[in-house]
């Protein structure tokens, strides 16, 4: 956070940095280009979308004057859409794979003189 008593503009950057990180062992890392990032972020006030948002104070009464970062920067990644005829021809061609199977291994307890599994 970083506050500001004299400010030229009225708005507010909200930056989500939190995907700027290198995973560690046992503490995660910020690395220069992260820092980089942040701070020319800050220093331009660029809006950047899934990182950075630039508020309005009317955005922000809008919001309860909840400052939660997530409320002003989206982060979301929607799911890939699933192609169900795709996936219902592959569920039926598994079914039918199976049904092979099935027999065969019939075929091969008879042969043993052996019950067959249901």
């Amino acid at each position: 956070m970083v506050f500001k008593k004299c400010k030229e503009n009225e708005d507010v950057l909200f930056v989500d940095a939190s995907s700027c990180f290198e995973k560690g062992k046992n503490q995660n890392n910020l690395r220069d280009k992260d820092v980089d990032r942040i701070v020319e972020a800050y220093r331009i006030r660029a809006e950047e979308e899934r990182f950075s948002h630039r508020a309005n104070l009317a955005e922000i009464r809008e919001n309860e004057f909840n400052l939660n970062i997530p409320r002003y920067v989206d982060t979301y990644d929607p799911e890939p859409d699933v192609d169900l005829e795709a996936t219902t021809r592959r569920i039926h061609d598994l079914n039918l794979d199976m049904k092979e199977v099935d027999e065969t291994m019939r075929s091969f307890c008879a042969e043993l003189g052996l019950e067959a599994p249901v």
